[in-house]
């Protein structure tokens, strides 16, 4: 099961040994239009004289038919749209490449892009919603889809999975009753993009199997603060196949490397209304930026002789993890994105996502949720890309070459030659040949395995335990996430009509836990159950986000108010820490254009602060200078700002005479007795529940910078009294 620890140790290839790494840019480029500079054409290259006007007899006559402009302009606008996904219609993508750390993986996998170092591969990455439509909002809480497309040169690759590593069901039957369930419901089409509703509550109470991801569902988990800062799952068990035919179970794991970080629920509600493009713009705003989203991936690998050595679970149930504590997670290569698409369209929209695309070195297993997203995947695009050639469309070409004897169909791009196009053939000199048995790892070569069973329609005893991993999420939570855990069923069941859905759910959560069905039953006028199971104690660290490593501050948003009469000198030292490490510094005031400073010069305003809203960023600073404190201190909007960003527990940088805004926010982490003279007497120090002060005057230096890093490096600070503040 161990792997090599070079494998661990990132290298990095030059552009000569790294042949993959611009081959799909390169293919894209043949399909690239830049339209500057040209004339106006027709679909047939015809020059149009007007395409305000249609043609008409007369002025003010009817329009004529014989205008072919006319009829192609609208006859191409009328079908635009395409069917959108079912789930995942919500998305957003970016172009990058992956690279393996080392050849540790080698005695595992023949699979060439996971094993040599010297290879970039390069890859397109979409990541959305499940349940909105696409015109929904980026920020409810659902499940995130993490889709990979590696375009290697044995063909697409495609790891298809969520940022959650479970799912609701076992078996893929029921896909279809979970997904109606959680969509809208028929009779009036609501809640959009919202599973606090009667028709998904009902569903998961009468289903026990769903308890392990609905409890997921519940945390912090299900409101990941961008993109960037997300966890992704192929949330199935694979296998691995070596050059000999020797096969290990493999689960893949993806880790971003700016730490692992989410919204709370109320920030969540309100950025939905102030940009429902938050995670989206969020990506594209940083890629332009050159603050690169990566992530690290990793395996938990199995050997295939321990398939049955786990008596608590089972690897093809896909409502089930592998404890990291039981099956460590190796580090094996790493994934930049550092392109975003030319064309939302063409390419973000366009790309087809198959979980049956796979290549030589990795095969399935029997999860029988895996085996139906086999044939749903497929059929699905069938439907949505118009037929059978959607493999066709550039962002969907492999790189590696295509040679077969499938032919015509809806959009078929390409122009074969020749006169074979059937299989065996002399007329074509018996091309494209096929390698033949035993020619792996060249040609793809399904693992021979013996089947044996009665056909009967039943679940595996080995799936039984619906309530065991549910326990273990649970335990593993942190306090603040177990609040938050609580608080996010009494919202959802809070929505609920029927008192008799609210009561069974609470029933299935006291199977989880005693405490926790209690909470939410306290909550939701529901009778508190009498304890039903013991709580085993078992927990896994992994689990928890108070536990993942605090990565740097990279691409983070820091808001400073500002208003007339602030101090320029504490400004722009807060701007030059900020930049020195790639994090954002906005400038906001009360309206657009400059703020005349206290030193006599201006400072540009990047936003009006009626514009935005604290829930934006991800850190808030006030400013040094008692002319400009004392303006804001009279402007509620920014009162509440500071207020608010402080009950989001997020990093707040006090400089100066700002002192004076929190004391006039009544944040608990200040009051009058803590000022002597007019100057603040708090010390230089994030441990005041992340806020970070700087004496009025006093210069930006490393003190401050050092604890100011550490309190937004952390993200959030939930050990705060915000019951009392009025945001």
């Amino acid at each position: 099961m161990a792997i090599d620890e070079s494998a661990a140790v990132p290298q990095t290839a030059s552009a000569e040994t790294a042949p993959a790494a611009g081959a799909k840019q390169e293919q894209l480029a043949p399909y690239r239009v830049d339209k500057t500079g040209t004339r106006l054409t027709t679909d047939q290259g015809i020059p149009v004289d007007d395409t305000d006007n249609s043609l008409k007899a007369g002025p003010r006559g009817p329009s004529l038919l014989e205008d072919f402009h006319l009829r192609e302009k609208i006859m191409r606008f009328d079908h635009e749209r395409i069917p959108e996904r079912v789930v995942h219609a919500r998305g957003s993508a970016a172009h990058g490449y992956f690279q393996p750390y080392g050849d540790g993986l080698a005695a595992f996998t023949a699979a060439r892009f996971l094993t040599d170092p010297s290879v970039r591969t390069p890859v397109f990455v979409r990541f959305s919603t499940v349940q909105g439509s696409r015109g929904s909002t980026d920020t409810p809480r659902d499940v995130r889809g993490f889709a990979t497309k590696f375009y290697t040169d044995e063909g697409n690759f495609d790891l298809v999975g969520n940022n959650m590593p479970v799912f609701f069901i076992q078996d893929g039957i029921k896909f279809p009753d979970l997904v109606h369930a959680l969509k809208p419901e028929p009779q009036h089409e609501m809640p959009q993009a919202a599973s606090a509703h009667d028709t998904f509550w009902d569903f998961v109470s009468l289903q026990p199997e769903t308890m392990h991801h609905l409890i997921w569902l519940m945390s912090d988990r299900a409101l990941p603060r961008s993109y960037r800062t997300m966890q992704g799952f192929g949330v199935h068990t694979f296998r691995l196949v070596n050059a000999d035919g020797q096969t290990t179970f493999v689960k893949f794991h993806w880790t971003p490397t700016a730490g692992v970080h989410s919204l709370v629920w109320d920030e969540a509600q309100k950025i939905s209304g102030k940009d429902p493009d938050f995670n989206r713009r969020d990506l594209w705003e940083s890629i332009e930026a050159g603050v690169y989203p990566e992530y690290e991936l990793g395996v938990q690998l199995i050997p295939e002789q321990d398939e049955f050595a786990f008596d608590d679970l089972d690897l093809l149930d896909a409502t089930k993890i592998v404890p990291e504590e039981r099956v460590p997670v190796t580090p094996v290569g790493r994934m930049v994105l550092d392109r975003n698409p030319d064309n939302f369209f063409a390419e973000t929209e366009q790309v087809a996502f198959c979980v049956g695309n796979i290549v030589p070195g990795i095969d399935f297993t029997d999860d029988p949720l895996l085996q139906a997203r086999l044939f749903s995947y497929l059929d699905t695009q069938l439907t949505r890309l118009g037929g059978p050639n959607f493999a066709q469309i550039p962002i969907n070409r492999p790189v590696a070459p295509v040679r077969h004897h499938q032919q015509d169909g809806f959009h078929q791009d390409d122009i074969p030659l020749g006169q074979a196009n059937y299989h065996p053939n002399s007329t074509g000199g018996g091309c494209p040949y096929v390698p033949g048995v035993g020619s792996f790892p060249e040609a793809f070569t399904h693992r021979p395995e013996l089947v044996d069973g009665h056909k009967a329609r039943k679940r595996a005893e080995s799936f039984a335990d619906h309530y065991g991993q549910a326990m273990l999420f649970w335990n593993s939570m942190s306090a603040w996430e177990r609040e938050h855990i609580v608080a996010a069923y009494r919202f959802e069941l809070g929505k609920v009509a029927y008192p008799h859905i609210r009561q069974r759910v609470v029933a299935e959560l006291n199977r989880i836990d005693n405490t926790l069905a209690t909470a939410v039953a306290a909550g939701i006028g529901v009778d508190p159950p009498a304890a039903v199971s013991v709580n085993d104690g078992r927990n896994s660290p992994a689990l928890s986000q108070a536990d993942q490593p605090k990565a740097g501050i990279a691409g983070r948003k820091v808001a400073l108010l500002a208003a007339d009469g602030v101090a320029a000198t504490s400004v722009a030292g807060l701007k030059d820490f900020l930049e020195a490490n790639d994090a954002v510094l906005e400038v906001l005031g009360p309206v657009d254009g400059v703020l005349r400073t206290a030193e006599g010069g201006i400072l540009p305003v990047t936003r009006a602060m009626n514009t935005v809203s604290s829930v934006l960023y991800d850190a808030v600073a006030v400013p040094d200078g008692d002319e400009a404190v004392s303006r804001l201190i009279g402007d509620g909007l920014a009162l509440h700002f500071v207020a608010e960003a402080y009950k989001h527990a997020k990093p707040l940088a006090v400089l100066g005479t700002g002192d004076r805004m929190v004391e006039a926010a009544r944040l608990p982490v200040y009051t009058t007795s803590d000022r002597v003279e007019g100057v603040s007497s708090k010390p230089i120090a994030a441990a005041l529940d992340g806020v970070v002060f700087l004496a009025a005057g006093a210069p930006v230096d490393e003190r401050f910078t050092t604890d100011l890093f550490d309190a937004i490096a952390a993200h959030r600070h939930y050990d705060r009294p915000v019951d009392g503040i009025a945001a």
